[in-house]
């Protein structure tokens, strides 16, 4: 093993060279060479140089400048060549166009790791881009490179500080990793103001080769990283963060800052980086299905890390408020409840015992105002009631400063309620100097404690969020299996190729139902008539009333041409029905696009109209939606995502996220749809999504939703172009679970044995 001091003069272990990991050599060097070093003021080269010997990483310094001896009076080499020693770590400050020959000298001396510092890649169009694609030719499966374009890195716990920043990170547990290095130095100035401490602090850069997930795998096996902490401009690779957070998710808390959430901030957020910036609704609901948190604000990031360093997770997302003033407590319910929590419902049993010692003029409810004359044994006596309570998952203490209020009487009192059995507690210590102290004493007591209410409202509602997110990290994304129900994969196989055969990326709505109908979705029987008697005849074989709708191989939005005639309850309205759409398309986008009318039952079902559809987010591939659906479908905007494969959890949350979510449960005497079913037909839906690769979209829209039934009554299905590969179709940024290798047997004595790759679910039994 070999040794290395720190500038907290501990010794850090460095893992021997056949264990390390692939970026190790990047940030735990033994050797740096710095190539584009100089000494001329004001320069990156210099800043680089001064900070790695202002900060000793225990390795020796090579700087690399073919015009000078030496810079700062460190002897120079013309090239990476010419260094007799092995080099881990190559720092390059040059310009971008001389990049791609410096990577090939390193990967010839066999140099494992490089930060490139330099601009001017991606971002600046195709001629970077160019760049960048030579330098990954060169470097795959030879070294790994973190840039271009970024500050460098600090691993303060080695002493490492391999960036242009004016000074070097406080030691911490925090890893902090952005793409923006301007973000990175404001960060790290304000870290010292705030006491916080990093054990990583990395500039990503534009991402060419290591990524998030790359970084998030590293950092989830450091012993001193205890939460991870990004600011994101873009994903870059989806599927290998969502698979690397989802891993290390469930040990180490993720937050990310995403910037981007408005259309015009994702347009510069584009552009500084060369990346797409994707979907930022579906970023949301990814980050969720990987038990990631969103943040909003720089400096709740880092309050949130604090918080969940000092306090457990709460269970659920009640909140009981003590408070020694009305007006506190009223901001802290209004954050709470704005933002999703819920104000704890005091028990009985809790109304009681407060009763027995609190002036009769108490509050009565939660918020628990114990009065502004509140002495710290009367907060302390609150405090550990209302811990007590069943019905709360979390506390919060308010104290506001009035004349006969002691700030740090009261916060000595609360110390040994830092540990409440599983409940976290935040405090919130308002004002100014006569509060000091107290932040002071709750603060080394492991209790997070705030200036203002609303502040620390808002930590609460991110734990339980948390909380809620991190329960999907045990759902098992898996596909029905076909012993409780087969679809027939070979109709749908053939409806697709045949439509495909004929250049056609639409299929009709007869065909979309099919599809449909091949997994189990309740369709709405139908007959193509491609004459005026042909539909007639349709119509008298189903019985009145019908609904005709055109039968087009192009257009898709019927309504839009005057395509659909409902409740026809004769022979002759349906021969006007065909007649009027005939017209109608015709006369809005012309007669080449009318092949007939599809003929099917009027259904009058007192129920809800529903939308469940899928489309391709570039950076998240398929992505289902679930709403209200009708025609004003794009008015309402009342829908939720998820991404594919579902399970009946992920399919009850992507439901419960809507608005039309509590009229599905029943309202005003209405009764509830079997939500159950529903559940079931949205996993469906998404083993279809699944499974059906060269399927671009679907709609159905409507769903009717009944409390006797579900019924598709319209259906939509666009594929992806047919020249499009198998290789360029989009894929699942979850990966679903594999079942083809599931496997069953017997033993030698006959006893059935199953064997299947590992789940979430069997961590107890390991």
């Amino acid at each position: 093993m070999h040794y290395l001091a720190c500038r907290r003069r501990q010794f850090m272990k460095l893992p021997t060279k056949n264990k390390r990991n692939p970026l190790d050599p990047i940030l735990k060097p033994n050797n740096v060479a710095i190539i584009g070093a100089t000494e001329k003021e004001g320069s990156v080269g210099r800043t680089i140089i001064k900070n790695l010997l202002a900060n000793p990483f225990g390795g020796t310094i090579f700087p690399v400048n073919p015009n000078r001896p030496n810079v700062m009076g460190i002897r120079t080499y013309p090239s990476i060549k010419a260094i007799p020693d092995p080099i881990d770590l190559a720092v390059i400050v040059t310009p971008a166009k001389t990049v791609p020959a410096l990577i090939q000298e390193c990967v010839e001396v066999g140099v494992p790791g490089a930060i490139i510092i330099s601009a001017g890649f991606k971002e600046v169009g195709p001629e970077g881009l160019e760049l960048e694609r030579q330098i990954m030719e060169t470097a795959k499966g030879k070294m790994r490179i973190i840039g271009p374009n970024c500050l460098g890195v600090m691993m303060p716990l080695y002493g490492l500080n391999a960036t242009f920043a004016g000074a070097m990170a406080r030691p911490g547990n925090v890893a902090f990793i952005s793409q923006s290095g301007a973000i990175c130095t404001a960060v790290l100035d304000w870290s010292f103001g705030e006491n916080v401490g990093f054990s990583a602090f990395i500039s990503i850069g534009s991402m060419m080769d290591v990524g998030w997930g790359d970084l998030i795998n590293y950092l989830g096996n450091d012993p001193h990283t205890h939460s991870i902490v990004i600011y994101m401009e873009s994903i870059g690779d989806a599927r290998g963060f969502l698979s690397a957070a989802k891993e290390v998710a469930r040990t180490k808390p993720i937050f990310v800052i995403k910037a981007g959430r408005t259309e015009a901030a994702a347009k510069a957020a584009a552009s500084h980086t060369g990346s797409l910036t994707g979907s930022d609704e579906v970023l949301d609901i990814a980050l969720r299905r990987v038990g990631v948190l969103r943040v909003d604000r720089i400096a709740d990031v880092f309050y949130i890390s604090e918080v969940f360093a000092k306090q457990p997770r709460p269970k659920g997302r009640r909140l009981s408020i003590v408070t020694n003033a009305g007006g506190p407590g009223v901001l802290a319910t209004d954050a709470l409840i704005s933002d999703g929590g819920e104000l704890a419902e005091l028990s009985d049993e809790t109304m009681k015992e407060l009763n027995s010692f609190l002036p009769a003029a108490w509050s009565h409810n939660n918020p628990i105002d114990i009065l502004g004359d509140a002495d710290p044994q009367r907060y302390a006596k609150a405090l550990e009631v209302a811990a007590k309570d069943p019905n709360s998952d979390g506390l919060l203490v308010i104290l506001t400063p009035q004349d006969m209020t002691d700030p740090t009487g009261t916060a000595e009192a609360l110390r040994p309620y830092a540990d409440l059995n599983g409940k976290p507690v935040l405090a919130s210590w308002v004002g100014g100097t006569s509060v000091e102290a107290g932040i002071r004493i709750l603060n080394r007591a492991n209790i997070p404690t705030f200036s203002y209410p609303d502040t620390a409202v808002r930590m609460f509602n991110y734990m339980w969020r948390y909380s809620y997110n991190l329960q999907l990290l045990y759902e098992t994304p898996m596909l029905l299996s076909d012993e409780e129900y087969t679809p027939n994969r070979e109709l749908v196989e053939s409806i697709i190729n045949t439509a495909r055969a004929e250049g056609r990326t639409i299929l009709t709505e007869n065909e979309s139902k099919q599809v449909l109908g091949a997994y189990g979705m309740p369709i709405i029987p139908d007959v193509i008539a491609e004459t005026e008697e042909e539909a007639v005849a349709a119509a008298d074989k189903m019985g009145y009333p019908v609904v005709v709708k055109i039968h087009s191989l192009t257009i898709t939005h019927k309504t839009d041409v005057g395509g659909v005639m409902l409740n026809i309850k004769d022979a002759d309205g349906v021969r006007h029905a065909y007649q009027s759409i005939r017209q109608s398309v015709a006369d809005k986008v012309g007669i080449a696009h009318f092949n007939g009318v599809n003929v099917q039952p009027m259904v009058k079902l007192d129920g809800y109209e529903l939308i469940v559809g899928s489309s391709v987010d570039p950076q998240f591939g398929p992505v289902i939606l679930f709403g209200t659906g009708g025609s004003l479908v794009e008015v309402y905007k009342d829908r939720s995502l998820a991404l594919p494969p579902l399970t009946t959890t992920l399919a009850r949350r992507l439901i419960e996220r809507t608005k039309i979510y509590e009229a599905l449960k029943g309202v005003r005497g209405r009764r509830p749809i079997n939500l159950t079913e529903l559940e079931k037909l949205l996993v469906r839906f998404s083993q279809i999504v699944a499974e059906q690769r060269l399927i671009a979209e679907i709609d159905i829209n409507p769903l009717i939703a009944s409390p006797d039934r579900l019924l598709a009554l319209d259906a939509r299905v666009v594929l992806h172009p047919a020249d499009v590969t198998k290789e360029q179709l989009p894929k699942l940024a979850i990966r679903p679970y594999p079942q083809q290798y599931i496997h069953q047997c017997n033993a030698n004595d006959g006893t059935p044995v199953t064997i299947r790759p590992i789940r979430p679910e069997d961590e107890p039994l390991m």
